[in-house]
């Protein structure tokens, strides 16, 4: 089975879009078409279901993601056998649109001498784990919930990133004009998070959010992916959902929806680089360099974050 077809496979899955998968991939969408189209021929089934909104998993395509993304696990090990100076820094993201990537570019545009992998499909912290005790990975960002339980002696967590909270709502929103709101502001107000599944790093940070100012955050429906949500929100005056202040997002001008920053306390995500201690890999120590020297840049001590984010 074709890897590079394997990899489009699930890069199509998490971006959405066969052209977001292509800036994704740095491939042109004409190449992801004809991978998806192979790996297709390969299993004997079709794996996504076109639609003008964008692309959706059949139901063959949502049984073959887990495999899929195992043998993406498998090449990582096998990659991670060669020698520490041919192979690059292996970094999970967890997602090319959020903080630790933006992190990781500002990295790599300080020490474009170190060769970078950057790792996207590991869906949960247990996974990202698992992947750093293997060695199929380098380091991790995640918001660790769980201290005790998750960093045994083995494996360490830094606090690099503290990612301010932001309001996304459309223009015909009650709260579109602000040019910031509280939290207590928002008790009245309901906030849609589809993407908030149980067990999920950021559902806990929600969670904390939710029990501490009162907030009402629904996650009822289908998570179809941020363009659809982005879309219902648009569309909307009741509507609107939180992001990060570093999440890299794309949308039409006639959404003219609006980032409105959250202040009074300001609400930060705190985001973690978890590496294993024994891993000799140059990258790893320059990395780790490199952000004890941002670290006033990333963090923000006055800001409100649940009691478990690591210090």
């Amino acid at each position: 089975m074709d890897l590079d077809a394997v990899r489009t496979f699930v890069a199509v899955v998490e971006a959405g879009q066969f052209h977001a998968a292509a800036a994704t991939l740095a491939v042109t969408q004409q190449a992801v078409s004809k991978r998806i189209a192979t790996l297709e021929t390969t299993l004997g089934v079709r794996l996504f279901a076109r639609t003008p909104r964008g692309t959706q998993l059949t139901r063959e395509g949502h049984v073959f993601l887990p495999h899929a993304r195992e043998l993406l696990a498998a090449e990582a090990r096998a990659l991670n056998s060669v020698r520490l100076d041919r192979r690059p820094l292996r970094v999970d993201v967890l997602s090319s649109r959020i903080g630790p990537a933006h992190v990781m570019r500002e990295f790599h545009g300080a020490h474009p001498e170190i060769g970078i992998s950057v790792v996207t499909h590991l869906f949960d912290v247990e996974s990202a784990l698992a992947a750093l005790r293997s060695g199929a990975i380098d380091a991790t960002f995640r918001a660790v919930t769980r201290p005790e339980e998750q960093l045994g002696g083995d494996i360490a967590a830094i606090r690099v990133l503290d990612d301010p909270v932001e309001l996304l709502t459309g223009h015909a929103h009650e709260l579109a004009g602000a040019a910031s709101v509280t939290p207590a502001a928002l008790a009245a107000h309901e906030v849609w998070m589809p993407s908030n599944v149980p067990g999920a790093e950021w559902s806990s940070y929600y969670e904390a959010l939710s029990a501490r100012f009162g907030l009402t955050i629904d996650t009822v429906g289908p998570n179809f992916g941020i363009e659809a949500l982005l879309e219902a929100i648009a569309g909307s005056s009741t509507l609107a959902t939180f992001v990060g202040e570093h999440i890299r997002l794309v949308w039409p001008s006639e959404y003219d929806l609006r980032r409105i920053p959250v202040r009074d306390p300001m609400l930060v995500y705190p985001h973690s680089m978890l590496f294993r201690i024994d891993d000799p890999h140059p990258g790893l120590a320059m990395l780790r360099r490199y952000l004890r020297s941002r670290k006033e840049h990333y963090r923000r001590p006055r800001a409100w974050t649940p009691s478990w984010a690591v210090h």
